[in-house]
């Protein structure tokens, strides 16, 4: 199968992390790749999409806020329209923020569940959307510990990948007898990004002896699961490193 004829893969909340590593193993797989970010970030996608081009993919960035339904909507019919049939969907926005549950405000709990949990929600109802019709696609969440267990100073966090998780679960049943793949990936663990260097500083130790999540291992499960035979497919996969604790 050519890389044209292959379907879309949708890439909401992408970057120079485990998205930005998803987008590329997707590109490499011969699918043309959209990505998302907000609208003032979007120039953070320039150079993932450049590599991507220049690895002989096909790659499209959007500005997309995807806590707004009509943004959302608009996204979706833009790449029906002008690059291709949607086929794969990935969820991965994180949104982890940490305050103790006196400190933190209604307005910072409501604004992390829009990101982790209903933006998922938009997108995995407009992903619902195109691939019953045509009896196929697959549309994958991105967990973290917190799907699975609320740690403290995570309150907000926590409540919503668990609201994530309970969503993915819920579409996977509904979804599944429908021809359309949904998936629960959970990363249990520290991932080397921006994020964990600002905490830890150096991480190239960590990452030669395997110690911390490399978002290139973590999107290889991502490709791997789209290409699962329908005979035996999995909802949910946890990845952590060998020496984590859980």
């Amino acid at each position: 199968m050519t890389a044209r004829s292959k379907d879309v893969c949708l890439v909401i909340g992408a970057g120079e992390g485990v998205g930005g590593a998803i987008a590329e193993a997707f590109a490499r797989a011969g699918h043309p790749v959209c990505m998302t970010r907000r609208v003032r970030n979007l120039d953070q996608l320039d150079g993932l999409a450049g590599r991507i081009r220049a690895a002989g993919g096909t790659a499209h960035a959007f500005g997309v806020d995807a806590r707004s339904e009509e943004e959302t909507v608009a996204l979706f019919e833009r790449i029906e329209r002008e690059v291709g049939p949607i086929g794969i969907v990935v969820f991965n926005i994180g949104a982890n923020v940490q305050f103790g549950i006196r400190e933190i405000t209604a307005r910072v709990f409501t604004k992390v569940w829009e990101m982790a949990c209903f933006a998922g929600f938009l997108a995995g109802r407009e992903a619902a959307k195109v691939m019953v019709p045509r009896g196929r696609g697959t549309i994958l969440f991105t967990g973290a510990t917190a799907s699975l267990r609320g740690r403290d100073g995570f309150s907000a966090f926590s409540a919503a990948k668990h609201g994530l998780r309970a969503l993915a679960q819920s579409m996977a049943r509904e979804l599944g007898p429908q021809g359309i793949h949904v998936a629960h990936v959970i990363c249990d663990g520290a991932i080397d990004g921006k994020f964990i260097r600002e905490r830890l500083g150096d991480t190239s130790q960590l990452l030669a002896d395997d110690v911390i999540l490399k978002p290139e291992d973590i999107a290889q499960n991502y490709v791997w699961l789209h290409e699962q035979p329908r005979s035996a497919w999995t909802h949910e996969i946890d990845l952590r490193p060998w020496r984590e604790n859980w």
